[in-house]
């Protein structure tokens, strides 16, 4: 059977792109991810896009398409184009149709991040906050999209889309001759679709990985069932990667050229944020870490391969990476909330203030609790929020208020 999209589409892609819009994005290894992993690891610095993300591939490629083919109703030049995004699509489209002169009307859920939204205006597209899920974005983009003159710009359900995605894989595959394993996120699948063609065709002895956040995972039930399954509701940080199914033409395509598909939680993936910041000094979202969370979950079998996580996509909104940093933090004992029992009565604030700050503990907040259940009249809790250097630290100031015969307790 033909493949819907080929490796001919895909250099086809690639001769379009214009490099002020589009531009080949470097590889750089890791040694702190090869250590931790046994593989020489690559990353794949797709983040560094001009909008942030890979998504600017398949919307050049396609707004190319709309402008050499005159699409839209009855078949002139089109209009305008109409597409829906969680954040990076959005993007992609409005910087495409903004260089192709063409207006561009992007419809996101109402709780997209507010740095894609504003990006995305940024780019010159008219913006419409729809909805709480992709899927009934996607449903107002269409209705608008009926309009004459428009033409829709999907995210992922779309040959021209896939091909565009797909001059990623051409990229690694080149820039790493002895590349082994490729991990790629999936959302809608059109990344992972295109990727796994470019390289069935130019190295086909590539493995290709799919990796999906627990929460928004849709591609294993649809691999086991035979065709695209949806889930209504999705929740995770990487909402790049929240759409909620795959399309029957990224489904066919992983289903033919991708090797295996895995799963990583939330908490991974906020691991996996962290520790490229910390150590590859990448900042990416939640989506862009996701497959570095899947290299370091020990659900793959990567000893002495040649490996390259693509990360996709750099737009985390700034609460969002507050949110993962305090996470992260408090899972590495950096970040504590300590409840002390006290008698409620003038100086304990200065001597519990005192035993931290002896010991190196910066005091970030603290509270008064009076109205407990469990406290007698005359006591109370001191709560502090203080930051420690880590787990040996964390366990020391313990120590150091139990000294003072107080009892303390942990509480995040």
């Amino acid at each position: 059977m033909t493949d819907p999209v080929t490796v001919t589409d895909i250099r086809r892609a690639r001769e379009r792109f214009d490099p002020d819009i589009v531009r080949e994005t470097p590889v750089e290894r890791s040694r702190s991810l090869s250590a931790t992993s046994g593989a020489d690891v690559r990353l794949k610095l797709e983040h560094l896009q001009r909008t942030g993300s890979f998504k600017t591939r398949g919307a050049s490629n396609k707004l190319h398409e709309v402008v050499a083919a005159g699409e839209g109703d009855g078949g002139e030049r089109a209009e305008r184009v109409v597409a829906a995004s969680a954040g990076n699509h959005a993007q992609g489209v409005a910087l495409a149709a903004s260089n192709a002169g063409i207006p561009a009307t992007v419809v996101m859920p109402a709780d997209a991040p507010q740095a894609k939204v504003d990006a995305t205006r940024g780019y010159g597209a008219e913006v419409i906050l729809h909805g709480q899920e992709f899927q009934q974005a996607v449903a107002r983009a269409r209705d608008l999209a009926a309009e004459p003159g428009t033409v829709f710009v999907h995210a992922y359900d779309d040959p021209a889309i896939v091909a565009g995605q797909g001059t990623l894989g051409l990229e690694v595959a080149e820039q790493v001759p002895d590349l082994d394993t490729v991990i790629a996120p999936i959302g809608g699948g059109g990344l992972i679709a295109g990727v796994a063609t470019a390289l069935a065709a130019v190295a086909p002895e590539v493995r290709v990985v799919g990796v999906q956040a627990e929460e928004a995972a849709t591609v294993p039930d649809s691999l086991a069932k035979g065709e695209p399954v949806a889930r209504e509701h999705t929740r995770t940080i990487a909402d790049g990667i929240a759409t909620g199914g795959v399309a029957d033409l990224t489904y066919d395509l992983i289903e033919r050229h991708v090797d295996e598909v895995v799963t990583v939680s939330d908490d991974e993936i906020s691991h996996a944020l962290l520790t490229l910041l910390q150590r590859a000094k990448q900042l990416v979202e939640g989506a862009g870490a996701a497959s570095v969370a899947a290299l370091l979950s020990g659900e793959l079998d990567v000893s002495g391969e040649t490996v390259v996580p693509l990360l996709c996509g750099g737009n985390i909104d700034m609460s969002m990476l507050d949110t993962v940093l305090e996470h992260a933090l408090t899972d590495r004992d950096q970040l504590l909330r300590l409840r002390v029992r006290i008698e409620d009565e003038p100086g304990e604030l200065s001597t519990l203030s005192t035993v931290l700050a002896e010991r190196g503990a910066n005091v970030r907040h603290v509270r008064h609790d009076r109205a407990v259940e469990d406290l007698r009249v005359g006591e109370a809790y001191l709560v502090f929020e203080v930051t420690a250097a880590g787990r040996e630290h964390a366990s020391s100031l313990l120590a150091a208020i139990r000294e003072r015969d107080y009892e303390v307790a942990r509480i995040n």
